[in-house]
């Protein structure tokens, strides 16, 4: 796909958030009311499933479908990103990894915040029903934690560790889960992502039901969406312009 198309397609998209930015804004209720019907209803329920992080009990047990819907813009975010930045045979004769100068600081740093950074990428995926957390965010440290050897100035080291066919799949493998997760909850609850499960002790590791179970297939694939994302963002940020 040429410059100029991109720049096009960019622009379209752009225009249609901005429209539906400005609808939402425009119907958004009062601030400062008195009405909290949702916080009445999530605490509660929160309780009764074992899961102190109230927000993970929301995303994953009272709306898990409005969050699959978010895991699967999430993928097609993915996939329109992929074909947007996939550089064509000219650009990848032309892909030229930079070796500029980095301090020997900024590489010790990186090398030994990397495995800090991954242990603590999935302690907030895993205690994410527990603690503040959950699949988001703890796919977002464990995918740009993986990035930090490109930071410590060493991009052949990520294109030896980064497995781009491994996350590949493991995003597809996740997505289907969780919806697999849903069709067991539909059979056993009579309800798409009833949350089945037994709910534990609260404040246990294994507690809250299928909530860390979405959870961690959240983080399996946003960490796998985002690797993936960087590489071709990285690839691009390599080639050189015309006349370089």
């Amino acid at each position: 796909m040429t410059r100029r198309a991109r720049t096009w397609l960019g622009a379209a998209g752009v225009l249609g958030v901005a429209v539906l930015l400005v609808t939402a804004f425009l119907r958004m209720p009062e601030f400062g009311g008195a009405l909290h019907g949702y916080r009445d209803l999530a605490l509660p329920a929160a309780i009764a499933r074992a899961t102190p992080n109230l927000v993970s009990s929301v995303n994953f047990d009272l709306r898990a479908l409005d969050t699959l819907g978010e895991e699967t813009i999430v993928a097609a975010a993915v996939v329109g990103a992929l074909s947007l930045l996939q550089p064509s045979p000219a650009e990848r004769k032309r892909l030229r990894p930079q070796h500029g100068h980095v301090l020997p600081v900024v590489k010790l740093a990186g090398y030994v915040v990397l495995p800090v950074t991954l242990l603590l990428g999935i302690d907030v995926v895993a205690h994410g029903h527990l603690t503040p957390g959950g699949g988001f965010q703890g796919g977002v440290v464990l995918a740009t934690g993986w990035h930090l050897l490109y930071v410590s100035g060493s991009y052949p080291a990520l294109v030896r560790l980064r497995p781009i066919d491994w996350c590949e799949y493991a995003e597809a493998a996740a997505t289907g889960l969780y919806v697999v997760t849903g069709l067991t909850g539909l059979l056993a609850g009579g309800a798409f992502l009833a949350n089945v499960l037994p709910t534990g002790r609260f404040g246990s590791l294994l507690s809250a039901g299928t909530v860390p179970v979405l959870s961690v297939l959240i983080g399996i694939e946003v960490t796998a969406g985002f690797v993936v994302l960087l590489s071709r963002f990285l690839d691009q940020a390599l080639i050189p312009a015309e006349g370089t």
